[in-house]
């Protein structure tokens, strides 16, 4: 089910109308899109503006962030929000299920879930020395509170996502994460993720699908751009439209590569 059925730009004022992100190419030209899709893609070469239109959008919803700081205090979106300010969310049922996730925070989101957990660890020592002369009931009763939160925290992402692999803690969080009527915004989620765990991926966002999620996601990745029925927007074209899978500059390049590796990498042979 699509929640967010499109979004309109309203025009910058005359200081910014030349400033980033207003001066990206698709940004500029962006007047209204629609997003009414279970799955849209943005996709497009590195400065295209598909990972800032995405960043705009989470600013302008609203969603809580994966990482260590939220959309709103995160230094490095300051432009991002400007963009959000100026977009209009036009929605078909408004959703506060849900989140936005860059994958270079996810580093950052996994040393705070391991802060976390050694102040609840050191918190539970301290209260046995404060309550060492008192009851094994007290001493439990004031411990509780302080149990249930780890024990929460352990149950949905394990006791150390670190110990994993980045692309097994990214699943996690993602299966620990994703719940029925969200709105999942994703950019490049494919970074940490081999073949077969896009593949797993792939697999989620089908379940969540039935369970009236939806997802707009910025990626270069042509297995996840396969996902059946998506909404897939180039943003190496101006204005930003719609493409089919196999019209792709990702697509027909991984697939000529792959088809025949020696006409492309020819050049290194000879030069050695």
């Amino acid at each position: 089910m699509a929640h967010l059925r499109s979004i309109a730009k309203n025009a910058p004022s005359s200081e910014n109308a030349e400033r980033f992100p207003f001066s990206v190419p698709v940004v500029r030209a962006l007047e209204e899109l629609s997003l009414d899709s279970a799955v849209t893609f943005f996709v497009g070469e590195n400065g295209s503006g598909k990972s800032t239109i995405l960043e705009g959008i989470a600013a302008a919803a609203r969603l809580p962030t994966v990482g260590a700081v939220e959309v709103n205090d995160d230094a490095t979106l300051g432009a991002q929000r400007a963009l959000g300010r100026s977009l209009k969310l036009i929605w078909r049922q408004r959703t506060r299920r849900g989140f936005f996730l860059r994958a270079e925070d996810f580093f950052g989101f996994t040393k705070s879930l391991s802060k976390m957990r050694a102040e609840f660890i050191a918190r539970l020592a301290e209260l046995d020395i404060e309550y060492q002369d008192r009851s094994a009931w007290a001493k439990g009763l004031a411990q509780l509170p302080v149990r249930r939160s780890l024990a929460e925290m352990e149950r949905r992402y394990g006791i150390d996502l670190d110990a994993n692999s980045h692309g097994q803690s990214f699943l996690r969080l993602f299966a620990s994460r994703f719940v029925p009527g969200g709105l999942y915004l994703l950019d490049e989620p494919e970074a940490p993720l081999s073949p077969q765990s896009q593949l797993a991926l792939i697999a989620m966002i089908g379940d969540m699908l039935a369970q009236d999620a939806q997802f707009i996601i910025a990626t270069h990745s042509p297995i996840l751009l396969a996902f059946p029925g998506a909404l897939i927007y180039s943003c190496d074209r101006v204005p930003i439209e719609p493409v089919r899978f196999d019209e792709l500059d990702h697509v027909v390049l991984t697939r000529d590569f792959l088809n025949d590796p020696s006409r492309f990498l020819r050049h290194l042979e000879s030069g050695r």
